[in-house]
């Protein structure tokens, strides 16, 4: 199977399959005598695996340890649950921090005017400093 029928079925783009291959995230296809990359059922399967790892959030690093107990057939679901509630976790800690930040910016917003004048509290309190009108 050649590399455009691999991107049709997985929904990924030769770029990403060939950047995936890069990375030595997937198994390396066999090369025909021609040079050409030649795809099996089993890089669609590591490839869809990669691309709907990293619509849930996994990074490459995490995604390619998937693909690793993937391929295991003495894998153990307890690790491929323990990774899935780490990822659940970190992605728990990240909206916390999102949350605050929008608070934050909620914050600033209320706090500046808004109007044609200079005065900002937004900027005055990401710099850190307040400009002080020169007395006349």
């Amino acid at each position: 199977m050649n590399i455009s029928i691999v991107a049709q079925k997985t929904g990924l783009t030769t770029k990403a399959i060939r950047f995936y291959e890069d990375k030595g995230l997937v198994t390396p296809p066999l090369r025909g005598d021609n040079g050409y990359r030649s795809y099996t059922q089993q890089h669609i399967f590591e490839l869809t695996l990669l691309r709907q790892a990293r619509q849930v959030g996994f990074n490459l690093e995490e995604c390619g340890e998937l693909v690793n107990l993937f391929n295991d057939p003495a894998r153990h679901s307890a690790d491929v649950k323990a990774r899935t509630l780490q990822k659940v976790a970190e992605i728990e800690r990240h909206i916390v921090e999102l949350e605050s930040m929008r608070k934050q910016l909620l914050s600033l917003a209320d706090a500046c005017p808004g109007d044609d004048g200079a005065d900002c509290p937004i900027i005055e309190n990401l710099s850190g400093c307040c400009h002080q009108k020169a007395n006349a």
